[in-house]
């Protein structure tokens, strides 16, 4: 791969001031409010000082027109699916043969063109206002399995591209060592398997955090690890506090062979091998028991709605709402980006609900952003993110108010509007560490976004 000249590092000190901006009350969870004049400091990538009552930027600040969030968490990608963008959508099917499609693009990539597409894929993130990824990482190895000479070629390929879009990333990087309950993989997933859990740590823990990237841990899931082996998965993330994530119950299949093999669900297999707990996130956990909700409410485990993905896919809707009441913190990710625009995951989770119970408001804007800000953020290690108040990285989203879509309710209804009326072509301005990435739309780093998403693409193709 060529790696272009790198970006001059953010200033050491500088001042946005922010047309309106939802602020969170420091240290609490008290409702957020809307304030207009907010003047922000930043120093060394992180907020040091916010003030309000600003109402005309002052010499030397760079004003953000709009609303300002903090900068918005994609918590589960994977960034290859961005090749499949319409090009699954004619005829029926189901999850199982969008599998066979998608495992016909996992069998072209190349470090290189990983490395190219997810450097597009990242930098229109970027464009929709995400400051951090995280990337369910699981085509590891070349074709037929054999090892690349650097065994993490394709994870540090999309550590620099992360880098040079100019987002963080939390690479997770995915076990995956069976095609279902202790079968061998197929010809597919050769690439996929380290063989053992053992090997698969014993490759993964060369790669080493940086100021950008962290490196967590997945299990791809129940039928992808045999149950011998998900411990070992469980152990590596807890002993480097680490996240964890797993796949869970997306595919009513999945726990029915869960249960032929076992006797017992996905949720309750990953419980009595230790996967449970702060430090994990289930993602989509959509055919769950009373039990499954009630286990990952008391352990605290995380859930990860991806609604675009689940509703594109057939999947189904997930029971977020009772999730979160039993004590599950909701997250959000754009997984197979048939669309990628994170305000829309958080607008669908509760327009499902709604078509799923024929009720209205089961969360407010201000929780539907808290699991697209902070509580996305803590599920990818970066619990210094999603907020803007002193000490918490200076990672920022501005929304235009006076698009066609936006333009009309009051700067109080910001949330609201955010959340119910924008997308990510609202998205003006991006923020990643103090250094103004995105201004007016436009990327800094990658200067033409759709081009090199058409190149990386194209280079895929058949």
């Amino acid at each position: 791969m060529t790696t272009p000249p790198r970006p001059p590092a953010p200033h050491a000190t500088r001042t946005y001031w922010l047309e309106h901006a939802w602020l969170t009350a420091a240290g609490t969870r008290a409702a957020p409010r809307v304030e207009s004049g907010v003047l922000v400091t930043v120093a060394d990538g992180r907020v040091t000082d916010v003030g309000t009552g600003a109402a005309t930027p002052p010499p030397g600040a760079t004003a953000l027109r709009g609303l300002t969030l903090p900068g918005l968490a994609n918590a589960h990608s994977h960034a290859f699916h961005r090749a499949l963008r319409s090009s699954v959508q004619a005829g029926s099917g189901t999850f199982w043969t969008w599998r066979e499609v998608m495992y016909g693009v996992a069998d072209r990539l190349t470090p290189d063109s990983y490395h190219a597409l997810a450097r597009a894929v990242y930098a229109e993130m970027a464009l929709a206002g995400i400051t951090a990824v995280g990337e369910f990482h699981y085509v590891h190895h070349g074709p037929g399995g054999t090892p690349y000479a650097d065994p993490n070629a394709m994870g540090e390929a999309l550590i620099e591209a992360a880098a040079e879009a100019g987002i963080r990333i939390t690479l997770l990087d995915t076990a995956y060592l069976s095609s279902g309950f202790g079968a061998a993989p197929d010809r597919h997933q050769l690439r996929f398997s380290d063989s053992t859990a053992d090997a698969w740590a014993a490759r993964c823990s060369v790669v080493k955090d940086r100021d950008h990237a962290r490196i967590g841990a997945a299990i791809h899931s129940v039928r992808a690890v045999p149950a011998g082996q998900l411990g070992t998965v469980a152990r590596w993330a807890q002993e480097r506090r680490a996240p964890l994530h797993v796949h869970l119950s997306e595919q009513t299949a999945e726990n029915d062979a869960c249960q032929a093999a076992h006797g017992r669900t996905p949720t309750r297999l990953l419980a009595d091998h230790g996967v449970l707990g702060p430090g994990t996130t289930a993602v989509h956990s959509t055919h769950l028991t009373d039990e499954d909700i009630a286990l990952l409410g008391s352990t605290r485990t995380g859930t990860c709605m991806c609604p675009t993905t689940e509703r594109d896919l057939a999947d189904g809707i997930g029971p977020a709402a009772r999730l979160q009441r039993a004590g599950s913190p909701l997250s959000l990710g754009s997984d197979s980006h048939a669309v990628i625009d994170i305000l829309e995951e958080a607008r669908a989770m509760e327009l499902d609900e709604r078509l799923r119970t024929r009720t209205r408001g089961h969360w407010t804007a201000a929780a539907l952003l808290r699991a697209a800000t902070a509580d996305g953020h803590a599920a990818l290690g970066w619990h210094e993110a999603g907020r803007i108040e002193p000490g918490a990285l200076a990672d920022l989203t501005t929304i235009a108010l006076d698009s066609v879509r936006t333009a009309g309710p009051e700067p109080r209804l910001g949330a609201e509007t955010a959340v119910f009326a924008a997308s990510a072509a609202d998205v003006r301005h991006t923020v990643v560490g103090g250094r103004h990435l995105v201004r007016d739309g436009v990327h800094s780093l990658v200067p033409d976004v759709p081009a090199a998403l058409a190149a990386a693409v194209a280079a895929l193709r058949d």
